[in-house]
């Protein structure tokens, strides 16, 4: 009763049947021979379907020889209504469970899949092979591979979507690169189209960052932007990003009230957004209880010093921080309390290179700059601002077939985020033109010995040397201009 493995073996392997039929070959004949044995091994069978009862199991031994090129689906018995195997006033029948009835395949013809004998199947598969020999069952169910979109090709839709196979980026891959001294780059994405471009660029870390409220719904500022809002963003960001670890902004009001309320934040960002990480703004008590709190939950947590949009009520608007000693110290003391409460990194935004220097020196964990000077772990970028976008596009998923491109945005844009990659990578931005804050030369002495009196002495050193390596390319600069 026993079909030629061996045979079998060679069809499958020959790479000549489709995948899809290969994998359910071996199911479809195991639970057809199953059947089989129970039949043959049955002396009474008193309500066998009609199939059974017109072609009996062969007796005489193994069936005629399949031939290894293909194999074909069984001709299916079909009767008016399910038949149990035993008539249930029969005393004399064997208390045996009947074998269950599996229900065909997409791929075979319609009819109930039940029980079937040698001869019968033996033929099905060859009228099976037949076809496929002439190759009008092949094109049945040959698997179409899509490279570029995942639409069926009945649809006037065909626009691309590029399949990432690249190993994704975890938090294990952002700290070795930070260890080896390598630069990392972030830039923001807040829409589908905006993360495949993103991800096509082999960005390390793409923030779904709060800014949108600024560059996508057109406020002034980052306050009105809801959970809500933010989760459909990250949503969007995370289908079209496969590749960069993808971090989400919690908006004011999600975490201001209690560590509670930051955790129940954090975590929808995570199950609903589809996010890898979270970003906190601020370095006060209450923000490191906050990221301490989520960092114990298991959500992973980037801090965020310096200017901090979501405060600016309190630092009276968008400024440039730690241009005077006191506040620089303060930048740093923030970041050193982000690191302690668990965060795997730090934006730095909008501070003298020296300061950001020092806070480098001062953690251990990587620190992503913004307008903070090129002496920073990396560098993220608004997306809007880094391609030089005055308005953003709201762009379809995808491209109908009947549209004519009578533009070629999105190359300008993979240029421009391949550009700035570089750049970041040879460490050629930010440079001295990029890096406008400023602090005293008095600010810097005293900035310098209040780091030492803190025992940081590394820091202190740190922001000496930035502050030369400043003198000597905005000296440069000035004579280039």
């Amino acid at each position: 009763m026993a079909l030629n493995s061996q045979a079998s073996q060679q069809l499958m392997s020959s790479g000549r049947l489709p995948a899809v039929l290969s994998a359910l070959l071996p199911r479809i004949v195991s639970r057809s021979l199953a059947s089989l044995e129970q039949n043959r091994h049955s002396s009474l069978q008193p309500n066998l379907h009609s199939s059974l009862q017109q072609s009996p199991p062969s007796t005489s031994g193994s069936p005629p020889p399949i031939s290894p090129s293909f194999i074909s689906p069984p001709t299916l018995a079909t009767s008016p209504s399910p038949t149990p195997r035993f008539s249930p006033d029969s005393s004399t029948s064997p208390s045996r469970p009947s074998s269950p009835s599996y229900p065909a395949p997409a791929f075979l013809p319609h009819g109930s899949f039940s029980r079937l004998s040698l001869s019968s199947l033996h033929q099905s598969l060859s009228k099976l092979q037949d076809s496929l020999v002439s190759g009008s069952t092949l094109h049945q169910f040959s698997c179409h591979h899509r490279s570029f979109s995942n639409l069926p090709d009945s649809t006037v839709y065909g626009g691309p979507k590029p399949e990432s196979q690249r190993q994704r980026v975890t938090l294990q891959q952002v700290g070795s690169k930070y260890r080896r001294g390598e630069p990392i780059v972030m830039v923001t994405a807040y829409d589908y189209p905006s993360a495949v471009h993103v991800d096509m660029a082999d960005i390390d870390i793409c923030l779904v960052g709060d800014s949108a409220a600024m560059v996508v719904h057109g406020y002034d500022t980052t306050l009105p932007i809801t959970l809500e809002d933010m989760l459909l963003h990250c949503r969007a960001v995370a289908r079209g990003a496969s590749r960069p670890l993808l971090v989400g902004d919690l908006p004011f009001g999600t975490y201001e009230q209690s560590p509670q309320q930051a955790v129940e934040s954090a975590v929808r960002l995570l199950k609903e957004g589809n996010m890898d990480a979270v970003k906190i703004e601020g370095g006060i008590p209450a923000r490191v209880a906050a990221a301490r709190a989520v960092s114990e939950a298991g959500i992973a947590v980037m801090g965020h010093v310096g200017l901090t949009p979501q405060a600016i009520s309190s630092l009276g608007g968008f400024r440039p921080q730690g241009r005077s000693a006191a506040s620089a110290l303060k930048v740093v003391q923030h970041a050193q309390a982000l690191q302690e409460a668990g965060c795997f990194a730090v934006v730095l935004e909008c501070m003298p290179a020296v300061v950001a220097a020092a806070v480098t020196a001062a953690v251990d964990i990587p620190t992503i700059g913004i307008g903070a000077g090129p002496l920073c772990s990396g560098q993220v970028l608004v997306y809007h601002d880094l391609l030089g976008m005055i308005q953003h596009p709201h762009h379809a998923k995808v491209t109908p077939k009947f549209c004519k491109a009578f533009g070629q945005v999105g190359e300008a844009i993979q240029q421009a985020l391949n550009a700035f990659r570089e750049d970041v990578t040879t460490r050629a931005f930010p440079s001295a033109l990029y890096s406008p804050y400023k602090i005293d030369d008095a600010q810097i002495e005293s900035f310098a010995k209040l780091l030492k009196s803190h025992g940081l002495t590394s820091s202190a050193e740190a922001a000496e040397a930035a502050a030369e390596t400043a003198a000597a390319d905005a000296d440069r600069l000035s004579k280039i201009v």
